[in-house]
């Protein structure tokens, strides 16, 4: 097979890496891909946004399956277009993949089928938006309806900080359109997971369980980042409460979209509040996430294509997926500044020696090539991910791996995974 993966981020790293092991596939492009993507698969200088472009150079490579990483072509509707070439794709349409793309969309499909989640209202009027925040209170969560970037979600700790993130993103547009309605949520407390399913539309196929974290900063401060880290599998959530949030929330929202006359195939991501063993959505995603992808597929046993296949194809029954009795933890090494201003093209130190070490794979998500070294290109920018025994043994093979790579600034945070030692 011939396989396409779109984007160039650890997301896109992860998948590729684990798309390499299959017996079934001899040639893997990425588009546009990046320096560590670059040693596994043939890097095509094609933006992920130009599905049109994409969806030319899979059609003149007779490309047998494209899979879809980031979440902007898929709610510009590269599967769409791909679907009418005739072309295997995986990931949700158009249609589908507005349940990342537009909160409210989400917010409302889930109080339709009755979906567990906070309580909400949408916003396209300023005045009103601000007129209910003073009704409600604080604590309460102020989203940007459309994509952010992971970074449209301001969790608001008083009245006064819940109005200056509606002023900034209905008037001062800091997210650009993504702010032209906001949905404005009542605060859930409780620890988050993350929980991942394939889906054909009909059929669900659940991953392991996995953990996030969102703030920039230990201890869980600082502003909400794209994640800062990831581990997988995550104790809290119990086998008993894998199978409710199957029964409660991953089913009835598959079957909802199916009703609602839009199918939804490819991986759904549920973002997950959970207190007093009971899950509550936070969010939607209509892809894999980024950085869980990259302890999800350390830890995945059996062959991803046959999967992503079956998605792409519509008939996931007759698969299934083994998963390493180990635990991954993942640690993203992000710019200084970083999500704010950061200095871009600072050159890297250490990757040759963190490539010799066992059980350890450092994901590049925001790497450039220049000057004939791998310099830091985005906010964040490795996905350094050990594999151990148990969460303890995975953290510590995380973090010797961090150990090894530098560059001037370097931010990184020192506690993930402490919650699974926690407990």
């Amino acid at each position: 097979m011939k396989i396409l993966v779109v984007g160039g981020g650890g997301r896109e790293h992860a998948l590729i890496w684990k798309i390499a092991q299959s017996p079934l596939v001899k040639q893997i492009y990425c588009a546009p891909g990046n320096p560590g993507i670059a040693e596994l698969a043939e890097c095509v200088h094609i933006g992920a946004d130009e599905i049109a472009a994409l969806c030319d150079f899979a059609k003149a490579e007779a490309i047998d399956l494209t899979v879809i990483g980031p979440e902007v072509p898929l709610t510009l509707g590269i599967v769409d277009i791909f679907q009418a070439a005739g072309l295997d794709v995986f990931g949700p349409n158009k249609a589908a993949a507005q349940i990342e793309g537009s909160k409210g969309f989400s917010k409302d499909l889930m109080a339709r089928y009755n979906i567990p989640t906070a309580a909400y209202r949408s916003f396209t009027d300023h005045a009103a938006a601000v007129a209910y925040i003073k009704e409600q209170g604080a604590p309460i969560v102020v989203k940007a309806d459309g994509l952010a970037a992971g970074k449209g979600v301001i969790v608001a700790m008083s009245e006064t900080q819940a109005m200056a993130a509606v002023d900034d993103i209905m008037l001062d547009k800091v997210f650009g359109t993504a702010g032209a309605s906001v949905v404005i949520e009542e605060f859930m407390d409780g620890e988050e997971a993350s929980f991942f399913a394939f889906t054909d539309g009909k059929n669900i196929l659940p991953l392991a369980s996995s953990q996030d974290h969102k703030r920039v900063n230990d201890n869980d401060e600082g502003p909400n980042t794209g994640g800062m880290g990831a581990y997988s599998p995550a104790p809290v959530v119990t086998p008993e409460l894998h199978d409710l949030i199957v029964e409660t929330i991953v089913r009835p929202t598959i079957a909802g979209m199916a009703e609602d006359g839009c199918p939804y195939s490819g991986i759904l991501y549920v973002g997950l509040m959970i207190k007093d063993g009971q899950p509550r959505v936070v969010e939607y995603n209509a892809r894999f996430g980024d950085p869980e992808a990259q302890p999800l597929l350390m830890r995945m046993k059996s062959d991803i294509v046959p999967v992503l296949q079956a998605c792409a194809r519509g008939d996931l029954s007759h698969t299934s997926i083994q998963w390493h009795d180990k635990a991954a933890v993942c640690v993203v090494m992000a710019s200084g500044g970083y999500p704010a201003a950061f200095e871009k093209n600072l050159p890297i130190a250490g990757l040759d020696a963190a490539a010799q070490v066992q059980d350890l794979m450092v994901f590049h998500a925001g790497t450039a090539f220049k000057g004939g070294q791998i310099v830091n290109n985005s906010g964040r920018v490795l996905g350094v991910t050990g594999l151990g025994q148990n969460v303890k043994e995975a953290i510590d093979k995380a973090y010797s791996g961090v150990a090894m790579i530098q560059w001037k600034d370097v931010h990184y945070r020192h506690d993930i995974g402490a919650r699974a030692l926690n407990r």
